[in-house]
């Protein structure tokens, strides 16, 4: 039987983490696993819990959203400790690609019954990130801006904070131009944003790369190219789907290593957490990490 330790966001430590864990808890303990949890006080310090429990041979389990399973994933990826997931967060997209349930005794059940399985990740390297690994996509642009609004929002949560957020971030923008290196062969775009993707969702179930897959080995690039401004915004309505692959002005390239430049300071952000700016070189981890999914 699976000894547990649940490490918890401490965003979500008091609220919403405990109210997702407290259940899946219960059964864990009713099946005979051992189960230990633990409160991080930043994600620094979740790393770090994560790296204990993995020294002490337990499954790790990130509680939490995007930011969580990136921060604690990313710390177990290349060890041989596995990750388990128990979402709790605003988007939790890697969740949603590998397919997780999101009722209790199902998600009970793959983390006592599932057989871990390789996935890739996302190794950063720019000037303040060198080495940290993320799991989902890394986004350079509107998005990365939208995604700002979103996590200082205090009034909207969910889906309604990533709208609001996205609607600012494309009334205030202006088109950048992108230099984008994929596997050596530069590429030249001008636009609204480029996305790394290793998983298919990013942005509350966008579904912005809608064939990337997570254990492929490779990322799919997609760019979103200038266009008048409503344009962009059905575009973003037809994220929820995958239509906006239709578009002209939506390319998909993919390779193993992407670097992002640009022709002035843009924000970049990872897994919904990681804010910063570019240039930022993305490069693919196969099968580094091993999830209950």
């Amino acid at each position: 039987m699976r000894q547990f330790t649940a490490v918890v966001n401490p965003a979500a430590g008091s609220s919403s983490g405990t109210a997702a864990l407290l259940p899946v808890a219960r059964l864990l303990r009713e099946a005979g696993a051992g189960l230990e949890t633990r409160y991080s006080r930043s994600l620094d310090h979740a790393r770090e819990l994560a790296r204990q429990a993995a020294g002490q041979g337990h499954t790790v389990l990130a509680v939490g959203g995007d930011g969580m399973a990136g921060a604690v994933g990313g710390v177990l990826g290349g060890t041989g400790a596995v990750l388990g997931l128990v979402p709790s967060g605003r988007g939790n997209d890697f969740a949603r690609a590998l397919g997780l349930p999101t009722d209790a005794p199902a998600l009970a059940e793959v983390l006592l019954r599932a057989a871990p399985r390789a996935v890739d990740t996302i190794e950063l390297e720019s000037a303040v990130h060198a080495g940290t690994t993320v799991l989902g996509s890394v986004y350079a642009g509107v998005d990365a801006v939208a995604n700002r609004y979103a996590n200082q929002s205090r009034l909207l949560r969910g889906a309604a904070s990533y709208y609001a957020g996205g609607a600012r971030a494309v009334a205030g923008w202006r088109p950048a131009t992108y230099r984008i290196t994929v596997d050596g062969t530069p590429y030249e775009r001008r636009g609204y944003t480029v996305v790394a993707a290793n998983s298919g969702f990013y942005g509350f179930g966008r579904r912005v790369a809608p064939d990337a897959r997570v254990d492929d080995g490779l990322l799919d690039v997609v760019v979103v190219r200038h266009a008048p401004k409503r344009l962009f915004f059905a575009m973003m309505n037809e994220l929820k789907t995958g239509a906006h692959l239709r578009r002209p002005q939506v390319e998909v390239l993919r390779g193993k290593e992407v670097r992002i430049e640009a022709d002035r300071d843009l924000p970049y952000g990872a897994d919904g957490e990681v804010d910063a700016t570019l240039p930022v070189t993305a490069r693919v981890r196969p099968g580094a990490l091993h999830v209950l999914c």
